[in-house]
């Protein structure tokens, strides 16, 4: 999948006047790439869209139009779309109260090298975590953490192909076991799989 260019995004000035529409369009479509785990948890998977929005709100918020500062946020921003062989999420985990969330950050301890994905027939995938970037202070986890999930062309090849897509979480502290993710998520997850990963 093609990484963002500053010739992709939209002037601050033009992206005000469309910010509106897009917005509306950018959050339905977003609905197809987030993927309840339980009550608490969820994945947020990102793709080149999801991203070219993020990216103009934080350059809308922070009124940035210099070159500089636009590059700044193209070079944080790209390496998460997904490169044709794999799948890349923003992890949650969705605890409301202060002080539970407090007690489950040590409750779940390593909870992000335990979320996978199948695709049927296959091996589990477990996620790349937080890629130059710690989010365990060594007591505790962070209730956000960014994943890349790497799949064979085997795999791809049968995603395509229909192959079920499974999801679960093998933590002590929260366990999901294979739930099957709907179609309507698993349609948009197969489109990230672009011709260099079946190559």
């Amino acid at each position: 999948m093609n990484k963002l260019s500053k010739q992709d995004l939209m002037s601050l000035e033009d992206y005000s006047n469309q910010r509106a529409g897009f917005r509306t369009s950018v959050l339905q479509y977003k609905k197809t790439r987030q993927l309840p785990l339980g009550d608490n948890a969820r994945l947020y998977f990102e793709d080149r869209l999801t991203i070219q929005y993020q990216i103009q709100e934080v350059l809308r918020v922070e009124k940035t139009f210099d070159a500089a500062g636009i590059e700044e946020e193209l070079e944080a921003y790209n390496p998460l779309i997904p490169d044709g062989s794999n799948l890349k999420a923003t992890f949650m985990l969705e605890f409301p109260e202060v002080e539970e969330r407090q007690q489950k950050t040590v409750e779940l301890r390593g909870i992000e090298h335990k979320v996978w994905l199948q695709v049927e027939d296959f091996d589990k995938v477990y996620p790349i975590a937080n890629e130059d970037l710690s989010r365990d202070d060594g007591s505790r986890t962070s209730m956000v953490h960014f994943f890349r999930y790497e799949f064979s062309p085997a795999m791809v090849a049968a995603l395509k192909n229909g192959a079920q897509f499974m999801a679960g979480i093998e933590h002590p502290g929260y366990q999901i076991d294979g739930l099957v993710i709907p179609a309507p998520i698993r349609d948009s997850l197969v489109t990230d799989f672009d011709a260099v990963a079946l190559n």
